[in-house]
């Protein structure tokens, strides 16, 4: 006869830096935050979009790729795949709690900043940085064709180290 077992797993999650105090909904409670931010855009607050969402808002406003928040969340011992990451990241920008910055035709980061603002990329070591938006100014813009509107206009400046 043989013995049922009992499994138990222990997500751990990374201790959360203190995000900016703008916003007269948040409990100080991280978990409570990210669940009342996820209904707030209709997203069910399921275990994985829980820790995902841990995660990504818990550190303040920074810049990920899939591939970084997958080492974070396996560093985290949350379980989750590659594409489940891919689906929540494009879930999370899809309601607005999330920015896509393209910076090659197959690198694209995540910005938890959704504000309008613009970005230097640091070639060499593809980290993200942001520019605030009132030091770049966008001239001239394109009119859009018949039945379309411009969403947004993202300006990423390329930067190196000099020689």
């Amino acid at each position: 006869m043989g013995t049922a077992m009992n499994q138990t797993r222990t997500l751990v999650m990374p201790t959360p830096a203190p995000r900016p105090a703008d916003d007269a909904s948040r409990t100080g409670c991280p978990w409570h935050d990210v669940k009342a931010m996820l209904r707030s855009v209709g997203l069910r607050p399921t275990r994985q979009r829980m820790a995902l969402g841990w995660i990504l808002f818990g550190k303040g406003d920074r810049h990920l790729t899939a591939e970084m928040l997958y080492e974070e969340a396996t560093r985290a011992k949350v379980p989750v795949s590659l594409a489940t990451i891919y689906n929540t990241l494009h879930q999370f920008t899809e309601v607005g709690l999330l920015r896509q910055v393209p910076v090659d035709g197959s690198k694209a980061y995540f910005d938890t900043n959704s504000s309008t603002h613009h970005h230097y990329f640091v070639e060499g070591t593809d980290e993200l940085l942001d520019i605030p938006s009132a030091e770049v100014i966008v001239g001239h813009t394109p009119t859009p064709p018949e039945g379309y509107e411009i969403a947004r206009v993202d300006v990423v400046v390329r930067l190196r180290k000099k020689a």
